[in-house]
């Protein structure tokens, strides 16, 4: 079974980018994945806040379309939905460690899914159960 972790939006387009900002480890993992030897599971809530970043003219339509072409391609780049089993998770998500809703969907997704985050935000290292790649 291929190691696998869910990242989080700004981790996604700090590797479309090829950000020095992008922590060795996440950076590692990401290359892994485009080599097929990884799955990095994007929450749909990364989807639309690229979209969103997009029309506030904070990111060029380049990653997402770098994006988009990446999911096309069966890569091991997979969508994971926002499902029941994420909105239970949320619970074990405190509002004190990640205050805004997008990052407990993807804290939440993790968790879900027994997975790693991909993050810069060590503050959600202190959810039990959730590990943190960086």
């Amino acid at each position: 079974m291929k190691p696998a972790a869910v990242t989080d939006t700004h981790s996604l387009i700090w590797f479309l980018e090829d950000s020095p900002r992008l922590g060795l480890g996440a950076g590692q993992f990401f290359d892994d994945c485009v080599r097929g030897e990884s799955i990095v599971y994007v929450p749909t809530i990364c989807l639309v806040e690229i979209v969103y970043l997009y029309e506030k003219g904070r990111i060029p339509a380049v990653f997402r379309n770098l994006l988009a072409e990446e999911l096309r391609q069966g890569s091991s780049f997979i969508v994971a939905d926002l499902t029941w089993s994420v909105v239970e998770a949320l619970s074990r998500v405190p509002r004190t460690l990640a205050p805004d809703m997008p990052d407990r969907i993807i804290a939440a997704t993790a968790l879900s899914l027994e997975v790693p985050l991909i993050t810069r935000d060590h503050s959600l290292a202190q959810i039990p159960g959730l590990q943190i790649i960086w």
